[in-house]
């Protein structure tokens, strides 16, 4: 087997896919214009796909209560604090900024909707 897509139901998935379309790059690469509103989102390889929906006959989680070590995206960065200036202006926000003994740099945001968005900047990629 291989790794297909994660979900996540969210309160507004047109809202949510297009901030992550225009300021993390991500691409839709199927979408459902009726009701649940599902997106299916890719990076640029085309290899991780994310799937946002709006289900209201189901609650959502609390994202912007939960601590970011229960759930959150990850993304690669080049240059992850210009990118987190950058986010930050595009409705995100700082929880948290670590840099590793290695010189990787990890910075925790919360998208506009409180979902944690971790910006990885590894002195080593995987």
């Amino acid at each position: 087997m291989k790794f297909e897509h994660f979900a996540l139901n969210v309160p507004d998935a047109r809202a949510h896919a297009k901030w992550y379309v225009e300021h993390v790059g991500f691409k839709i690469a199927r979408e459902r214009v009726e009701p649940p509103y599902t997106h299916f989102l890719t990076d640029d390889t085309g290899r991780v796909i994310v799937e946002l929906y709006s289900n209201t006959a189901q609650t959502t989680l609390s994202f912007a209560t939960m601590h970011p070590s229960l759930f959150h995206v990850a993304v690669v960065a080049g240059n992850a604090r210009a990118e987190r200036q950058r986010l930050e202006k595009a409705g995100a926000t700082l929880f948290s900024d670590e840099t590793l003994p290695d010189g990787t740099v990890l910075l925790m945001l919360r998208d506009p909707w409180g979902v944690p968005l971790q910006l990885c900047q590894r002195a080593t990629p995987f």
